[in-house]
């Protein structure tokens, strides 16, 4: 009886146990889904209303941050630029600065040179760093990046030095001619070779300006408003026909082939001015004795045919580092043998914003001793009106239009050129 009787207490005690722990657990278990985890600090809305939508319609980068640092909300292009890593702020200097501005509530702005992710160029990212306190606990970082426009604006500032360069070194030859003739009229002979040289230098002074209203020209006028269909072989022809002369004082034989009666669309003007600064070069880089050659032929592309025009000499070459910069303006190869031969250092540069703009491109292929051929690429007449709207905004130098290839020789493949003294 005794037994029983502890035995019914012993279990009334575990049931009263039982119960107590089932109550606490059940408290412990509502009291834990009340308390904020790290899932929902990052879910709930903690951005003042309206400041999400306008963040998310800036062009610069944003960041915001909470008063541990921590990255509340930031933009795609905040990640783009490494920015952000892994939740943080990854540029100390921000980072310093957002922690400043946290302290005493002023906005404060600097200029940055970032090292730029996924080069080894060892280029850097120009921006401009912007913060300010966004409520009582947030702070907004604001970055711009300055990268595209200081390089457009240390293109113009060359463009300009260059042209000052340029302009002043014939005018300053006349001038200095001048005074010689001046001090030799009493002697024919010198007055005569003074004005030979007078003529080299104004020669050279038109040509430059000329060059210069025509690269402004193409620039800036719409080929299309004039556009027509235009014969391949009447462009060839006319380069030709452009160059004969000097071609002829070195003995360079120049040939013509290709498939024939060959139609694109475009500027007439603007085009045979192109084809013809190639041929042009291609005479003045060649050693005397050798051979131009120019030929035409179609070749299939997605979204429609395009016409390929290749112009090969057997000249110096070019190197690979001067490749990539032979479609600036006013750089040169060969400086030495630019002033001998007149150039201005525009010429490429002209037919890489006529190609474009008619919406082609141009490629080059060279070797140094072995020569070199460009190629010209535009849209066959009939699609090519279509296509040639819908070419990409020019940048200030060297382009999508501007590429290399190894792959430009087309003229070797093509029929027996047809040859021209």
């Amino acid at each position: 009886m005794d037994v029983n009787a502890a035995v019914a207490a012993a279990a009334a005690i575990a049931g009263v146990l039982t119960g107590v722990i089932a109550m606490l657990a059940f408290r412990w278990s509502e009291r834990d889904q009340k308390r904020p985890t790290r899932t929902s600090l990052h879910t709930d809305p903690v951005l003042p209303p309206g400041v999400d939508t306008v963040l998310s319609v800036l062009r610069s980068s944003a960041v915001v941050l909470d008063e541990a640092d921590a990255v509340v909300k930031a933009s795609s292009a905040a990640y783009a630029l490494g920015l952000v890593r892994g939740g943080k702020l990854a540029v100390e200097p921000m980072l310093q600065m957002t922690r400043d501005t946290r302290r005493d509530g002023e906005i404060r702005q600097v200029e940055l040179d970032l090292p730029r992710r996924g080069t080894g160029r060892g280029e850097a990212l120009a921006v401009s760093a912007r913060v300010a306190p966004l409520g009582s606990r947030l702070v907004l970082l604001l970055v711009e990046d300055l990268t595209e426009a200081r390089r457009i604006e240390a293109v113009r500032r060359d463009f300009v030095a260059n042209v000052s360069h340029e302009l002043k070194t014939p005018v300053g030859a006349l001038s200095l001619l001048s005074e010689a003739v001046m001090d030799a009229f009493d002697d024919p002979e010198a007055v005569q070779r003074f004005a030979g040289r007078m003529q080299i230098e104004a020669t050279r002074l038109t040509n430059l300006v000329q060059e210069l209203i025509d690269l402004s020209r193409v620039q800036n006028d719409d080929p299309l408003e004039d556009a027509e269909p235009v014969r391949v072989d009447e462009l060839v022809a006319e380069a030709i026909d452009r160059c004969r002369h000097q071609a002829g004082t070195k003995q360079i034989t120049m040939a013509a082939g290709g498939t024939a009666d060959l139609h694109v669309w475009g500027n007439r003007g603007q085009l045979a001015a192109a084809l013809g600064n190639l041929v042009e070069n291609a005479v003045n880089y060649s050693p005397a004795r050798t051979r131009v050659g120019i030929a035409a032929r179609r070749i299939v592309a997605s979204g429609g045919d395009m016409i390929e025009i290749a112009v090969t000499d057997q000249g110096i070459g070019i190197s690979d580092k001067d490749k990539e910069r032979i479609f600036e303006r006013f750089y040169r190869v060969d400086p030495a043998r630019s002033r001998a031969t007149g150039g201005t250092g525009l010429g490429l540069a002209i037919v890489k914003h006529v190609v474009a703009s008619h919406g082609g491109e141009i490629t080059v292929w060279s070797a140094e001793g072995q020569g070199s051929t460009f190629t010209l690429r535009l849209p066959e007449a009939g699609a090519a009106r279509d296509r040639a709207q819908q070419h990409p905004d020019l940048d200030e130098e060297a382009g999508p239009s501007a590429t290399t290839s190894p792959d430009s020789t087309a003229y070797e493949t093509l029929p027996a050129p047809e040859v021209l003294p």
